[in-house]
């Protein structure tokens, strides 16, 4: 059986570090990092550099730009399953008196609220935060662009309003939270609103000459919960673990899986990209990939993982432009994915069952499409169709006898089992959709009836 900390083999290691030299080689990098995570354990990890001997490690601080946004949500979840609001909750329920009071919190983990990508004035990103002292300095006259909830467009103001809203709420700084409530329960140690040593510095590359020199590194202010923040490679890659697996010290893995879920509005068919609340998706070639990329002047990075494989990439340079980080990072899962595919645990089965879930296991009917019903650990049930295609969904039990939809068409619906006088089952009930033992079973309650005289065929 493949352990947890088995090396990668040299082949894969070889290919990582193609892909990262050349990078850095071609997108004309000061230095660039990256770093691999499979099954918990930081596994690979690669500097270039254009300085001989001073290749950075997982330990070297970078500027992570936007990323910082995905922490700020992990506050805000945590603040709805503290009970302290609802993602439905207009902002001026809890912080009252700015411009865009309408928007829910949702919408502005979103990206959905309809507000500005920028604030007014000069670029945010390099001027120091004390020329936006107040959130009005922030969000303008004409803070919105759109009709709130319509459409997806990127704003970095509206993370302005959550790291207020967690101030507010909390009675205390964003940075203060988020180091108590984020960093610190998952030991992050080596991430921070302000650099520390060793730390890389931010450099503009000429264009058209092999020439640099060095960008501004401001200090954000209330923009902070933007795109304040630095890291390494290392807690960038177990906090993408924690994105993945959730940690009840922070927050839940049912939490941490909504993050995950697309929350803005799709294009027409199917999506590529999207956004889920404060996480970037993305999928491609039978994957979806989960993270988030970031940039500010003299930085860019990107933090990615794919569940399915157990595996995160995370991708730190110190350039204003020039490799593609994101791109790299899911080069750099695909590389392990497909070098050394993911070994399953064995199969083990449950520690116990109740014998009333055992009941409802198997084949049931959705007029004529089969469903398998099967239970799962701690009382979940898992519906799937049986051809692979069609509305499944996980289920949770909710405590009054019925089950929750986690995911899906199901999300948030309440499955219940239907019993006959005797006791037993008679059918499933599925958000007023009827599940049967047979397709269209005589004697159970299918809407609009069943033909008394049942199936038949074509007389020649």
């Amino acid at each position: 059986m493949t352990s947890p900390r088995e090396e990668l083999l040299p082949t894969t290691r070889r290919a990582l570090l193609h892909r990262v030299a050349t990078a850095q080689a071609e997108g004309r990098a000061p230095s660039l990092v990256a770093s691999v995570l499979r099954d918990g354990e930081l596994v690979w990890t690669e500097g270039r550099t254009c300085v001989e001997g001073h290749a950075p490690d997982e330990n070297v601080q970078y500027r992570i730009g936007s990323i910082t946004k995905t922490f700020t949500a992990v506050l805000v979840m945590r603040l709805r399953d503290e009970g302290a609001l609802d993602l439905s909750d207009p902002l001026e329920k809890h912080l009252p008196g700015t411009a865009a009071g309408d928007v829910t919190i949702a919408e502005l983990l979103a990206h959905t609220s309809g507000l500005a990508a920028e604030t007014p004035g000069e670029w945010w990103e390099r001027t120091p935060g004390s020329q936006r002292p107040e959130l009005g300095d922030v969000l303008g006259e004409q803070p919105f662009k759109h009709p709130n909830g319509r459409r997806f467009h990127y704003s970095n103001p509206g993370y302005t309003l959550l790291g207020s809203l967690i101030e507010a709420l909390r009675g205390d700084s964003w940075e203060a939270v988020l180091r108590r409530e984020i960093l610190e329960p998952l030991g992050l140690d080596r991430t921070s609103a302000q650099p520390q040593a060793p730390h890389a510095g931010g450099w503009a590359v000429h264009p058209w000459a092999d020439v640099m020199m060095p960008e501004p590194s401001e200090d954000l202010g209330l923009m902070a919960p933007a795109g304040q923040l630095w890291s390494t490679t290392e807690d960038l890659a177990r906090f993408a673990a924690f994105l993945l697996e959730g940690d009840d010290r922070v927050l839940s893995a049912d939490s941490v899986r909504e993050m995950r879920a697309p929350a803005s509005p799709l294009p027409p068919g199917d999506w590529d990209v999207t956004y889920g609340l404060g996480t970037q998706l993305i999928r491609g070639e039978g994957r979806t990939f989960v993270g988030h990329g970031g940039s500010l002047p003299g930085f860019m990075a990107g933090l990615w993982a794919s569940a399915e494989d157990g595996l995160v990439a995370v991708t730190l340079t110190n350039c204003t432009s020039g490799p593609a980080v994101t791109a790299l990072a899911l080069d750099l899962l695909k590389i392990v994915a497909e070098a050394e595919p993911r070994i399953p645990e064995a199969w083990r089965p449950l520690p116990e069952l109740d014998g009333a879930l055992l009941e409802l296991a198997g084949p049931w009917y959705w007029g004529t499409s089969t469903f398998v019903l099967r239970p799962r650990a701690e009382g979940a049930l898992e519906l799937s169709p049986l051809t692979g295609w069609g509305r499944g969904s996980w289920f949770r039990p909710n405590g009054d006898g019925a089950w929750a939809g986690l995911d899906g068409y199901f999300a948030g619906e309440a499955l219940r089992a239907v019993r006959r006088p005797d006791g037993s089952v008679s059918h499933l009930d599925l958000g007023s959709f009827f599940f049967t033992r047979e397709p269209y079973e005589a004697g159970t309650p299918v809407p609009g009836g069943v033909d008394p005289e049942g199936w038949r065929g074509l007389p020649l």
